[in-house]
């Protein structure tokens, strides 16, 4: 399967407006509060003296940095330093136009050939040089300019002593990045919009006046969930075989939130090494209370029971619309994904698994028999078996609606996606943000074009020291000169590596949600047609 990037919608042309440099008064916060993240008001600062950080912030900045280079200098806290048109000041360039010659040459990284993924250095480079935070500021905040969408925003950071770090806040994207800097976190999630700052949440006189108000409708799918299916790999294993599980459930659930619920802004992302996550931005999805959130996943919700249970797929006939259709989406991945590739009844334990979902026992005894005699038999023609041996009336009692309903629960029970239902019923759930780095894989959660999703290779999805190589051997190859496109602009770190088409498309899924957003605000500051005219 060809390892397939992301395209970019037909709106592709349009450019993100960049963000006005003055902060609302209500929303600034003290530098001090931001880099000591109020630990003598909150109470949910961890302990980080035993990580040693100032030893590796100085061999990276080493690294980083040649002696007569200019170190970036943060902005003001009331302030954000996107420039104008497409530079992304959150990237690090490998050079600066305004710098001599000789004080361009950036020392290159060298990762050591045993570094790990997870080791500080490179995640502080790759936080510094490649996260795409000003995009990720304009789709949380649904506007360029700054409010409380994200000022109100909860961030948790998972710190490299596995401490977790709650309830963080930032006005801006640039003092989100600041502390990113300075935490270095193996990961970071993203939390709801809550009636008040998070960071001042203990210093309300009633608890119950802090309280979560908006987030993104989301959806997790996990391939360990389907351990009792896939018989490829288990546990934190995946390959492309079973792989198709995932695909078959975006597939389902994408065409359910657009179709059945009239959502138009959904990004699935990459969890990094066995699952996709769905992000739902609609504004209608957002301000969804628990009931209604719960109301959704429990339409999409269909496999019940463990893997010890019987049968898991129970629905009434004539079949929901939804059904029906996600039958029909499913029908070709059962016979290719399930049948050929994942063999799921090869063995007599397995195939005794099928008897039990077919509702004729004289029937099922035929097969058993004909199964017994041909142990090599596949998947694919016992399948077959089962129609060919009902049509010559092997069992004279045979009901033919009852057997074509418990084949159509069959396909559903071995196809349709299994989702984490607990992830999608709650506001204040945390989920993992998209572009980190998956700890474990070093893979970047990047999202998945849905449109391609066929295509999508999670092996094939770059690493961060993948990407920190490719960095270094464009610029090795082209040298600092050609940082510089036709137009004068400077050529951003990421655009250098395999990462650029994913950043690319989440820039113009950004695009078409504030587009959008423009146009609910618009309307909602218009009078109304029925006011009184003179």
């Amino acid at each position: 399967m060809p390892h397939s990037v992301p395209s970019q919608p037909s709106f592709q042309d349009e450019e993100l407006p960049d963000a006005p440099i003055q902060v609302p008064a209500e929303l600034e916060v003290e530098d001090a509060k931001v880099t000591e993240h109020n630990t003598q008001s909150t109470g949910d600062q961890v302990d980080r003296s035993e990580q040693p950080m100032d030893d590796w912030k100085v061999k990276m900045e080493e690294a980083l940095f040649s002696p007569n280079e200019v170190k970036p200098v943060a902005a003001e806290p009331g302030e954000i330093s996107f420039e104008d048109g497409d530079d992304d000041d959150e990237f690090l360039a490998s050079s600066t136009p305004e710098l001599k010659a000789e004080e361009q040459e950036k020392v290159p990284i060298n990762l050591a050939p045993t570094v790990r993924y997870s080791d500080p250095e490179v995640m502080y480079a790759f936080y510094q040089r490649l996260f795409p935070f000003r995009y990720l500021f304009q789709w949380l905040n649904h506007s360029p300019s700054p409010s409380s969408d994200f000022a109100h925003r909860e961030f948790t950071f998972t710190l490299r002593n596995d401490a977790y770090l709650r309830y963080q806040s930032y006005p801006t994207a640039d003092l989100l990045r600041r502390d990113i800097l300075n935490l270095n976190p193996s990961r970071f999630e993203i939390g709801p919009v809550y009636s008040t700052n998070p960071r001042e949440r203990k210093t309300l006189r009633k608890a119950s006046n802090f309280k979560p108000i908006s987030k993104e409708l989301v959806f997790d799918i996990d391939l360990t969930d389907y351990d009792e299916i896939r018989v490829c790999c288990s546990g934190a294993k995946i390959c492309l075989r079973c792989w198709q599980f995932i695909t078959m459930a975006i597939k389902v659930v994408d065409r359910a939130l657009r179709d059945d619920f009239g959502f138009k802004h959904i990004m699935w992302v990459y969890s990094g090494r066995r699952g996709a996550h769905a992000w739902i931005s609609d504004k209608r999805a957002r301000e969804m209370d628990d009931p209604k959130r719960k109301a959704i996943a429990g339409y999409l919700g269909l496999i019940k029971g463990g893997a010890q249970s019987g049968k898991k797929v129970n629905v009434k006939r004539p079949l929901h619309p939804h059904l029906a259709r996600s039958l029909d989406l499913l029908k070709d991945h059962f016979q290719t994904d399930i049948l050929r590739d994942q063999d799921p009844w090869a063995s007599q334990k397995k195939y005794e698994r099928l008897l039990e979902l077919l509702p004729d026992r004289t029937l099922n005894d035929s097969l058993r028999k004909k199964w017994d005699s041909a142990p090599d038999r596949s998947s694919v023609s016992k399948w077959a078996d089962i129609d060919a041996l009902a049509k010559t009336g092997a069992s004279k009692t045979l009901d033919a609606k009852a057997l074509l309903e418990a084949k159509q629960d069959i396909v559903l029970e071995y196809t349709y996606p299994r989702l984490d239902i607990e992830v999608s019923k709650k506001l204040n759930h945390l989920l993992k943000s998209p572009f980190v780095v998956h700890p474990g894989t070093g893979r970047v959660c990047v999202p998945i074009d849905v449109r391609r999703v066929e295509e999508f290779d999670p092996l094939g999805v770059p690493t961060v020291t993948d990407l920190l190589g490719e960095i270094d051997s464009w610029d090795s190859k082209h040298g600092t000169d050609m940082a510089i496109d036709g137009e004068g602009k400077r050529m951003q770190d990421y655009e250098k590596t395999s990462l650029k088409p994913y950043v690319e498309y989440f820039k113009s899924f950004v695009v078409g949600l504030l587009k959008d957003e423009r146009v609910i605000k618009r309307e909602k500051e218009e009078p109304k047609g029925d006011a009184m005219e003179f």
